[in-house]
């Protein structure tokens, strides 16, 4: 079965509105074994949304259309289909009653115009909106089915689960699996992970790539999914961090908590980053007693007992200062482990010598310190997301390491 979505509204394309229909309308389709085939966003224009719907009718058993349902002359959707299709449009008094009655217990002053939203299809089925004024509709022409919703999701998402899923058939189930890989390439991923899967029968694969993280994706029956779940954590291992809407920070206050660990921040070019995202988790308070942003060198020196002989000799953005911050933010806070960040954010600030992008990440941990080394030339605002991502993971792979923690139990 091929199931097209179509959501309609100038204000999607222009930016000024998020479009997350598709997201939702995809996730609840996959939950019955359904998925789209086509997903489109046309902006208020007649003959755009004519065109597209004609073809979505050409080659989409099941067409699902959002927005333009309202009262106002940008909202021409059950027109521009009706047109299509061929079918008069009439005033369904039942509609006309539950929009009467809608105004009356909001005592608002019910005008004519906002009664067209009670024409109808001839033929149409009307799903009621418990939530606005616009009813649902549902068409059925030669053999294919199209619904006509609501753009508020509001209005939209009780609508579809109520009216719209009864509708569609249950699909063949598949088993859909996501691991999360940070800090590797996503070129790096495909070439462990596509050679051990290439003899799974209906198996697909797939990748994601996102700032300093990547997602592999399958999709197949449960066995086979099984089946490759096991030989790409074979080939991936620690790399894996975790599954499906994981968070790092998330992963990272897990594992402090199970461990009964302490973790302090040392951040000089992220600027408290690293520290937001741990304090975004829910429970952080137990494992993440402080931070320090120490911009300045006078803050290296006087928070985190940086030596000013090596701010001199070596500079601020060094792997000594950036050492000297973990182990002074571990032994301040008096945690168990600290992570520190000093680099150049750019666009300006760099030498031959200390390029933009240059940035040192550190660790310190009951079993030591480690610096790595890195170039993140990129905007500043990416730096900074890309930087702690890998104090983070770093963090992670630490925890792992020095509590014992099996590899397993962090997803």
């Amino acid at each position: 079965m091929r199931i097209e979505l179509i959501n309609t509204g100038s204000e999607l394309l222009l930016g000024f509105t998020v479009n997350t229909h598709a997201n939702y309308i995809a996730r609840q389709l996959s939950d019955r074994g359904l998925r789209l085939v086509r997903q489109t966003t046309v902006s208020d224009n007649r003959a755009e949304m004519r065109a597209l719907v004609a073809e979505a009718l050409a080659r989409s058993d099941v067409i699902l259309i959002t927005g333009g349902l309202g009262p106002t002359s940008d909202d021409f959707t059950r027109d521009v289909v009706a047109e299509l299709l061929g079918l008069a449009l009439h005033r369904d008094e039942s509609v006309v009653a539950q929009i009467t009655e809608r105004y009356r217990q909001r005592g608002f002053v019910l005008r004519e115009q906002i009664l067209v939203q009670a024409l109808v299809p001839v033929g149409a089925q009307v799903l009621p909106n418990h939530h606005g004024t616009a009813p649902g509709l549902l068409l059925k022409h030669a053999g294919k089915q199209i619904f006509l919703l609501p753009g508020p999701p509001r209005e939209l998402y009780p609508m579809f689960e109520k009216q719209v899923i009864p509708h569609l058939p249950q699909g063949s189930r598949l088993d859909c699996r996501v691991f999360k890989v940070a800090c590797l390439s996503e070129s790096a991923i495909e070439q462990a992970v596509a050679p051990v899967l290439a003899d799974l029968p209906e198996l697909e694969l797939g990748y994601c790539a996102r700032m300093g993280e990547v997602e592999v994706r399958i999709i197949a029956t449960t066995a086979t999914a099984t089946e490759a779940e096991r030989r790409i954590r074979a080939v991936l291992g620690v790399n894996i961090f975790g599954v499906h809407t994981d968070r790092l920070e998330e992963v990272a206050v897990k594992l402090l908590t199970a461990a009964g660990q302490t973790v302090a921040t040392a951040e000089s070019c992220t600027g408290g980053l690293i520290a937001q995202r741990l304090t975004n988790v829910s429970g952080a308070s137990a494992v993440f007693p402080v931070g320090y942003v120490t911009y300045s060198n006078a803050a290296k020196m006087r928070l985190l007992g940086v030596a000013e002989a090596t701010l001199q000799s070596a500079g601020a953005v060094s792997e000594a200062t950036c050492r000297q911050m973990a182990e002074g933010a571990r032994r301040a806070g008096e945690v168990d482990y600290a992570v520190s960040a000093t680099g150049i954010a750019g666009p300006t600030g760099g030498t031959a010598e200390k390029p933009v992008g240059l940035v040192f990440v550190g660790l310190a941990s009951p079993r030591g310190t480690t610096v790595q080394r890195y170039v993140v030339n990129l905007d500043r605002e990416t730096f900074k997301q890309l930087v702690s991502q890998y104090a983070l993971d770093m963090l992670r792979r630490e925890l792992l390491v020095g509590t014992g923690i099996p590899e397993k139990s962090q997803s």
